[in-house]
């Protein structure tokens, strides 16, 4: 595989949780934001006929984020890439420096025959990450790493604001959630090695620590959704 990057705050996080995982691998129990169990969402979009529809979630490292989607039934592909910049700047090493405006993010495409758009809000705000947290993931720190939402029409910036207040007004969280609505934004594809990355590399102690207990949360606390082989990008790909 294609080395990542050097890029100085990765490289700090990636240390950082190597030295963790030297010092208490066996008694570290989840991720470091934890998961919630929350409430499904009011508001969701009306069952249609469509057979495919996109989302557009950032929640800290895409790695992650692209690991639980890849596990969740009804996805049928899950990208990482970067949203929120400009086209130019839409590339790790910018990206990584945090003045982009990009996010790490990935694209979500799903069957709405088999789960909904805020079916997906609530494993991203219950499973993939913690929405109090701001500009930060994990050991993961700046704007890169942000909570956002990029929605793709109107119908899902509603929803999105919607179960935002319901979560707030049911004090689902300790804190108020600071996940950004971020419209009119385009995605753009990551590079490819940082495709299906938590699959490839189980045993990297950043994804040990920080995303493969979100897999298990996924499995734990929305068992109806989750699928033990994922969807991935290589499979995809060869199948064109």
């Amino acid at each position: 595989m294609k080395p990542i990057p050097s890029n100085a705050r990765r490289a700090v996080s990636v240390l950082a949780v190597v030295v963790l995982a030297a010092l208490a691998w066996k008694s570290y129990p989840v991720a470091a934001e934890g998961a919630h169990t929350i409430p499904a969402p009011a508001i969701d979009v009306p069952p249609a006929q469509a057979t495919s529809a996109v989302a557009v979630l950032a929640g800290g490292c895409f790695w992650g984020v692209q690991g639980v989607f890849q596990h969740t039934k009804g996805v049928t592909s899950a990208l990482s890439g970067y949203a929120g910049g400009d086209k130019r700047a839409a590339n790790y090493e910018l990206v990584s420096g945090g003045n982009t405006g990009h996010a790490e993010s990935v694209q979500v495409t799903y069957d709405p025959r088999q789960i909904s758009y805020g079916r997906l809000l609530q494993i991203f705000f219950s499973v993939i990450h913690d929405p109090t947290q701001l500009n930060r993931q994990g050991p993961d720190t700046g704007t890169q790493y942000r909570s956002a939402i990029f929605p793709l029409n109107d119908e899902q910036a509603q929803i999105a604001k919607a179960y935002i207040a319901q979560l707030d007004q049911a004090h689902a969280f300790k804190k108020a959630i600071v996940t950004r609505i971020e419209s009119g934004r385009t995605f753009y594809p990551a590079e490819d090695y940082h495709q299906d990355y938590l699959t490839h590399n189980p045993r990297n102690p950043y994804i040990a620590i920080n995303d493969l207990p979100k897999i298990e949360d996924l499995k734990r606390i929305v068992p109806d959704v989750y699928r033990a082989t994922p969807v991935l990008v290589a499979g995809l790909r060869s199948s064109k």
